[in-house]
Parts: structure tokens; C-alpha cells; sequence
């Protein structure tokens, strides 16, 4: 029960600092990081269309959702 009580805490914290990002990007001023826009994100404009893929976004992506999955495995031990 400890350990679910731990990390239910740590679950509710997680919702609160995602949630404060959204609320915050979702304002006029916004975050100074626009994910999806970053510099390295591919982007190409053509006549008949458009691409883009956010190269950038991923790997920052990866990279955080790996520091929390690493954080969530070290707080369980």
C-alpha cells in the first residue's frame, strides 16, 4: 500500500505540472518553447502541398518521457 500510496502522489503531481504547462501555453504570452515549431523540425512547402515533420519535438519529447520513466522506476525501488 506504500508504494501505491507514493505513487499515486507522485501520479497527482505529475497531472498538476501538465496541466499548469497547458494553462500556461494556452495563454496570449504563452510558453517561450512552442513544441511543434522548434528549430530542426522539417518543414517543406510545396505547390500542391505541404509537409512537416517535427524532428526536434520528438526527440525532446523522448527524451523527457524517459527522464520520468527512469524518475517513476527509481522512486518504486
Amino acid at each position: 500500500m506504500r508504494d501505491l500510496g507514493r505513487m499515486m502522489v507522485f501520479a497527482g503531481f505529475a497531472l498538476a505540472a501538465i496541466g499548469a504547462l497547458v494553462w500556461l501555453a494556452a495563454r496570449p504570452g504563452g510558453l517561450p518553447l512552442r513544441l511543434g515549431r522548434l528549430p530542426g523540425d522539417i518543414s517543406y512547402q510545396g505547390k500542391h502541398g505541404s509537409f512537416y515533420f517535427p524532428v526536434v519535438t520528438c526527440i525532446l519529447l523522448s527524451v523527457i518521457l524517459t527522464l520520468v520513466m527512469w524518475l517513476i522506476q527509481w522512486l518504486k525501488k
